[in-house]
């Protein structure tokens, strides 16, 4: 992504109302379906100057990565409005919320920033950098996990100490970790070409070592952990994965037809979301393994995330975020 120095802003909020319900309890679409518009399936609509991307739920609020304005910026789900700024330089890679924080990558200062949630005020700057920029953190499980080397380095920081207390390792070029089920998953994404790029490794935190790598398709990066299984999309067909937390087995593949590199993927309010530049949304019920929805039109890449009823949807290249009503 790219990265700009810190200029001064005016978040400017439109907060439309709208159609209130998405409307997902239908009859598998058909691909080729023309999308649906999310101006008009969006409950609110929210301009945010600048360059919004990574989306975050936690604390009643949504968290987003402004790195054109070296900044997070929070919005109370209640209001739909900014109520918060905090400065963090250049935030990269998907954030994370627990242990009564935010957890956000600066790619300039090459650390992990830790925001206190209840006064929006930084409190600790952990010197250790992420992979890279497309990349997510982790908070579960005992501690928050980075991806911390392309050499294939998984981090554990102490959210006591704020220090990092292992360091596992893991398969060369694996970039985004979640936590689930008892256990931090990873996807290794691989090299471009190479013959090994298309696996998840599951890790226990109590013993800080893989326990299980399972096979998924070519350039796995962003996973989501819920809804009964871990999801993850394969960049290079643009297809979801399912695993099995159970049997560490993949017993789906949905042709989502979403390839590409960005893009994000989520779960909650009983779907999975997928954000991606070829298509904006798409929705995926795990009850059919199959993509029930789509939304449009292409607006470039960004983020999403489900919780606290509703789903909410980052575009940078136009300055937007879009909350929709699952219901």
């Amino acid at each position: 992504m790219k990265m700009n120095r810190m200029q001064r802003f005016a978040a400017i909020l439109l907060i439309t109302a709208a159609i209130p319900v998405v409307g997902l309890r239908a009859a598998q679409e058909h691909p080729d379906s023309d999308p649906a518009s999310i101006d008009k399936a969006a409950v609110a609509t929210i301009s945010i100057a600048g360059y919004p991307d990574w989306l975050e739920i936690g604390f009643g609020s949504v968290w987003v990565s402004n790195d054109r304005v070296n900044a997070v910026q929070r919005i109370d789900t209640r209001t739909n409005k900014i109520v918060a700024t905090v400065k963090v330089n250049e935030p990269c890679a998907a954030m994370a919320a627990g242990f009564g924080s935010m957890w956000v990558a600066s790619c300039k200062d090459k650390s992990i920033v830790r925001i206190n949630a209840r006064s929006n005020k930084v409190i600790a700057a952990i010197p250790i950098a992420v992979a890279d920029s497309e990349a997510s953190l982790a908070a579960g499980e005992g501690g928050l996990w980075v991806l911390s080397d392309k050499k294939g380095v998984l981090s554990r920081i102490s959210p006591r100490t704020n220090r990092v207390i292992r360091r596992i390792s893991v398969k060369p070029n694996s970039f985004a970790a979640m936590t689930g089920f008892g256990s931090v998953w990873i996807t290794n994404t691989g090299e471009h070409g190479s013959s090994d790029n298309g696996s998840v490794q599951r890790i226990d935190p109590r013993r800080n070592r893989v326990i299980a790598t399972i096979p998924v398709r070519s350039q796995p990066r962003f996973f989501a952990v819920g809804e009964g299984g871990v999801w993850v999309l394969n960049q290079k067909d643009g297809s979801v994965s399912r695993i099995n937390p159970r049997t560490n087995k993949v017993v789906a593949t949905i042709e989502a037809g979403v390839p590409g590199t960005g893009g994000d993927i989520a779960v909650g309010e009983g779907y999975v979301w997928v954000r991606t530049t070829k298509i904006l949304l798409s929705v995926i019920d795990p009850k059919t393994n199959a993509v029930v929805k789509r939304f449009g039109p292409k607006q470039g890449s960004g983020a999403v995330r489900a919780g606290r009823g509703a789903v909410w949807v980052s575009a940078h290249d136009v300055n937007k975020v879009w909350r929709l009503n699952p219901r």
